[in-house]
């Protein structure tokens, strides 16, 4: 067991998730430049902990890289709990600092959210796996930029649709941020985990020499 990668995965996911709650909510909320501030959280913690851990802080992109094979399959689940621990004490941290939300959470359209979970959550999932974990482009210096920028384009994208979530422990720190309303969550688990799916099995097909 190696506490020091589950460590940065629980401080990247936290401050992702602290930065979506404190842009977000009002007062003191970043408006329509939240994306901006919520993607540059992603990018810097992809760059300051992506070689420990490699950066995963999104229990969907751990999974596509486990099933591309660049992540051993026993650091999955602490990997994941690491994950979904920060984003809970990220959003009690968010509610203590800005008062308890009296507006109700959003309830997404079914449909409409689980297409835009899975679009744009498929999206990241296939940018880490290009950028973050395949031979033909190692030791780039973009990687965190385009990963964090694959969320930016999303949250502008999609976000009014699904919450913009493409994450399943985000979607745990909207419920507690009271963003989500938690009979929503499922939307996202199940879109999320499936475009992980989808991701891997994409990436295999589109770079098979790249072994893992």
């Amino acid at each position: 067991m190696n506490i020091r990668k589950y460590a940065v995965e629980f401080i990247g996911a936290f401050f992702l998730v602290f930065t979506i709650g404190m842009t977000v909510i009002d007062p003191g909320g970043a408006g329509p430049l939240a994306p901006l501030a919520i993607a540059s959280a992603l990018m810097v913690m992809v760059y300051a902990g992506g070689h420990i851990s490699g950066g995963h802080y999104n229990p969907a992109v751990t999974l596509a890289v486990m099933l591309r094979g660049k992540c051993p399959a026993s650091d999955v689940v602490p990997y994941m709990v690491a994950q979904g621990v920060a984003a809970l004490a990220a959003g009690m941290l968010v509610l203590f600092l800005k008062g308890d939300r009296a507006a109700a959470g959003m309830i997404p359209a079914t449909v409409p959210a689980l297409l835009a979970e899975f679009l744009f959550t498929f999206a990241l999932c296939h940018v880490v796996l290009h950028v973050a974990t395949s031979k033909a482009t190692s030791g780039n210096s973009f990687y965190g930029l385009a990963i964090g920028f694959t969320v930016l384009t999303g949250a502008f994208a999609v976000g009014g649709i699904s919450g913009g979530a493409f994450n399943p422990a985000v979607a745990i720190g909207l419920g507690v941020m009271g963003l989500v309303e938690w009979s929503s969550l499922w939307i996202h688990f199940a879109a999320e985990f499936a475009a992980a799916i989808a991701a891997a099995m994409t990436f295999k097909f589109l770079v098979p020499g790249d072994k893992d």
